[in-house]
């Protein structure tokens, strides 16, 4: 039990949360109880709340799933802890904000996007922002990607407003989206998800990466706080 839980408990978390990903797609309750070996729907129901903390037509509805990796060594062992994460259909809508472009050689991506966050606060660009907010909160975008970089946006959902010299308008696209929470002090929290999520989810799941931004939500809060609740969002097709 090098993992803290058991083979056969592992291997049935991981076919639940398959089994997951087939109720999202639309298949009958029914026959993906019977396809992960269940004798019942009934039985399945069980199983499945057991481990997601909701019945299977809540999952449908949307509700919060519980995704458990494939398990891989290295050095550390990657997967034995769940992510938990909901699919949303969500419309396109128009952000304002200000963008820099970001280098992702060496891993470098991450400093500079905190050092961007960082200069927007210095420079009250943030302040300016946040009195323009929308229900979503402060958002951080990543867009435009090419093999080596990627644009980054701060902003808020807002069409109203005429742009201030060196802002920008952008338009989000209608898209699919694998909503997490991650939960800390930030930089450290949202970088270590988005690693998971990368390394980890997106490979157990059968989703792919659709080709829109992903965004980051920042509600209003301390983000020093190791409590700190904010959102990330990835876009995603079957």
């Amino acid at each position: 039990m090098i993992t803290g839980v058991t083979i056969a408990e592992y291997i049935r978390r991981r076919r639940l949360t398959l089994a997951a990903q087939d109720i999202i797609s639309g298949e009958k309750i029914s026959n993906v109880a019977y396809k992960y070996g269940y004798e019942t729907p009934e039985a399945f129901t069980k199983a499945f709340g057991k481990v997601h903390g909701i019945s299977p037509s809540a999952a449908r509805a949307g509700a919060n799933l519980k995704a458990y990796p494939k398990l891989s060594f290295h050095i550390s062992i990657k997967g034995d802890k769940n992510m938990e994460y909901k699919i949303v259909d969500k419309k396109g809508f128009a952000v304002i904000g200000k963008q820099r472009r970001i280098t992702m050689t060496d891993g470098d991506n991450f400093r500079q996007v905190s050092a961007f966050w960082y200069d927007c606060m210095k420079d009250g660009s943030y302040e300016w922002l946040c009195s323009k907010v929308g229900k979503l909160g402060v958002l951080g975008i990543c867009m435009d990607y090419t093999k080596d970089e990627f644009n980054y946006m701060i902003a808020v959902e807002n069409i109203k407003d005429p742009l201030p010299a060196g802002y920008i308008s952008a338009k989000i696209p209608d898209a699919t989206w694998a909503v997490f929470e991650s939960v800390g002090a930030l930089p450290e929290a949202v970088q270590i998800l988005t690693r998971r999520i990368f390394t980890e989810w997106l490979p157990a799941t059968g989703y792919q990466h659709d080709c829109a931004p992903e965004i980051e939500v920042y509600p209003e809060g301390d983000t020093y706080s190791p409590n700190y609740r904010c959102e990330i969002w990835i876009p995603v097709k079957k």
